[in-house]
C-alpha cells in the first residue's frame, strides 16, 4: 500500500523519506515568494519573516502534484490511501477528490482511498504514524482505512496561542477579542471541534492555560497512561519541555513525541504556540 500525507501533519521531512510515505507539500507564500512547505522552506524562515513584520500566507497542495502523484499510483496497480488535511481548514482535501475522480476516467482500477482525518498539525501526524505502523505490521488495507477512521474521529488536539492577533488575521478570532486578550494577558484555549478551531476558554496566564490543559487531558484522554502523546511548539522549546515534564509527572504516558509547527500551520498560528494532542474516550 502506498501511502499519502500532506505538509500539515507536522512530520518532519525525514519521516516521510524514512517511512515511505509520500510527501504533498501545501505551498507557503512571503511577499512575493512562493515555497513548498518542508521541501523548500523551513518553519524557523517563517517565525522570522512574522517577528519582522511579514504576514506569510498559504495555499493547499496543487492539483498538479496530486495528479502526478496519482497517475503514479494508478500505473503501478497497487492500491493507495491519502491521509489528508482537515477538509474544513484547506481546500486539499476537496482537490485530492476532484484529481480521483478525473483519473478514474482514465483509469478506472485506480484503487485510491482518501481520507478527510478532520485533524490537523500533530493530531492529523499521530493518524499518519498510525497508519504507518499497520501498514508495516502487515495489516491488510481494509483493515488499516477502518482503524485510520477510528484514530481520526478520536483524535483530541488542545491549543493555545501566544498572540491572539494571528488567528485574528485568518479569521479564528474577531479582532476585538484579540485586542482584549493583548491587554489582560488572555490565553485563549482551542480545540478541533468538526474539522474547525474552535475557542473554548479564555484564561489569563500562561501557566494556568497550561494547566487547564492537562486538567482538560484528564477529563476527555482515554487511558493516557498507555498512549503516545504528541507536543508541539512555533519556537519555544522551553515551554513544551516544561509542559512535557508537567504530563510525565501526572499522566506518564508510554511515549511523548515533540515536533515544531510546521511552516503551513505555523503561518496562521505564529510563535509561541503549543500544541497536545491524544486519543479521548468519547463513544
Amino acid at each position: 500500500m502506498r501511502i499519502f500525507a500532506d505538509s500539515a501533519s507536522d512530520l518532519p521531512k525525514s519521516f516521510f523519506e524514512e517511512n515511505n510515505v509520500l510527501l504533498a507539500p501545501l505551498r507557503v507564500h512571503i511577499e512575493e515568494d512562493e515555497y513548498e512547505d518542508i521541501i523548500s522552506i523551513d518553519s524557523s524562515e517563517v517565525y522570522a519573516a512574522i517577528r519582522a513584520g511579514k504576514h506569510p500566507k498559504t495555499s493547499q497542495v496543487s492539483p498538479e502534484l496530486f495528479l502526478r502523484l496519482f497517475e503514479d499510483l494508478a500505473k503501478s496497480g497497487e492500491e493507495g490511501l491519502y491521509i489528508a488535511f482537515s477538509s474544513a481548514l484547506s481546500g486539499t482535501y476537496s482537490t485530492a477528490m476532484m484529481m480521483r475522480e478525473q483519473l478514474l476516467e482514465t483509469y478506472p482500477d485506480l484503487k485510491l482511498t482518501i481520507i478527510d482525518t478532520q485533524c490537523a498539525s500533530l493530531g492529523y501526524g499521530l493518524v499518519v504514524k498510525e497508519v504507518v505502523r499497520l501498514r508495516d505490521e502487515g495489516m491488510d488495507a481494509a483493515q488499516i482505512i477502518e482503524k485510520a477512521h477510528f484514530h481520526a474521529e478520536h483524535m483530541e488536539h488542545l491549543f493555545t496561542v501566544e498572540d491572539l492577533d494571528y488567528l485574528a488575521r485568518g479569521g479564528r478570532v474577531s479582532k476585538a477579542s484579540a485586542f482584549v486578550g493583548g491587554l489582560l494577558n488572555i490565553k485563549p484555549l482551542l480545540h478541533v471541534e468538526e474539522g474547525k478551531l474552535v475557542p473554548l476558554e479564555k484564561i489569563r496566564g500562561r501557566k494556568k492555560v497550561l494547566k487547564r490543559m492537562l486538567d482538560m487531558m484528564d477529563e476527555r484522554g482515554d487511558t493516557i497512561s498507555e498512549q503516545t502523546i504528541a507536543l508541539c511548539h512555533s519556537d519555544d522549546e522551553a515551554t513544551v519541555l516544561d509542559l512535557k515534564q508537567m504530563i510525565v509527572e501526572r499522566f506518564n504516558p508510554k511515549n511523548i513525541e515533540i515536533y515544531s509547527i510546521g511552516s503551513t500551520i505555523g503561518a496562521h498560528v505564529g510563535p509561541g504556540t503549543m500544541g497536545l494532542f491524544f486519543l479521548n474516550k468519547r463513544p
